[in-house]
């Protein structure tokens, strides 16, 4: 066993949401290819999550900040 990794891993180029539960601090992050398709899972999710919209990322660094 190794120890874990201290340095936090670079997000991919895409759209990103952060799904949580509601009244929860943490989530997860989803990523999307087209901005369409991170919108059409930002209100499905929405229905019983709570959703912040990301925005996109282009080698690791947002692009721009979207709020819900």
């Amino acid at each position: 066993m190794g120890r874990p990794p201290t340095r936090p891993k670079d997000l991919r180029d895409g759209f990103y949401i952060e799904i949580r539960n509601k009244g929860s601090k943490s989530g997860i992050k989803l990523r999307r290819d087209t901005k369409e398709q991170m919108l059409i899972a930002a209100k499905e999710y929405g229905r019983i999550k709570e959703v912040v919209v990301l925005g996109e990322y282009i080698k690791g660094k947002p692009v721009n900040k979207l709020k819900k």
